[in-house]
């Protein structure tokens, strides 16, 4: 599909400029670019739903099991030497 987007002309020199080093055409460079960026966003979605999930978790529910990790790494290594 091909699109019409507005640049500064400093920001197309330099994305020519970087399409040119890298031997791939613009229209490659600006494809790969969105496609990154798209990723890193529905990343950091992804991230910001996740901490909404464990906000609602009452975190106390949790701690016998936790406390009961440690304790057993506590075990396992209670006779290791330094």
């Amino acid at each position: 599909m091909k699109t019409a987007i507005s640049l500064p002309d400093t920001l197309f020199k330099r994305a020519e400029q970087t399409a040119q080093y890298m031997g791939i055409t613009r229209s490659k460079l600006f494809a790969n670019a969105l496609e990154e960026y798209i990723s890193r966003y529905d990343g950091e979605r992804i991230t910001q739903k996740i901490n909404e999930v464990y906000e609602k978790i009452d975190q106390k529910e949790f701690e016998p099991y936790l406390n009961a990790g440690l304790e057993s790494i506590r075990n396992l290594t209670k006779d290791d030497t330094w």
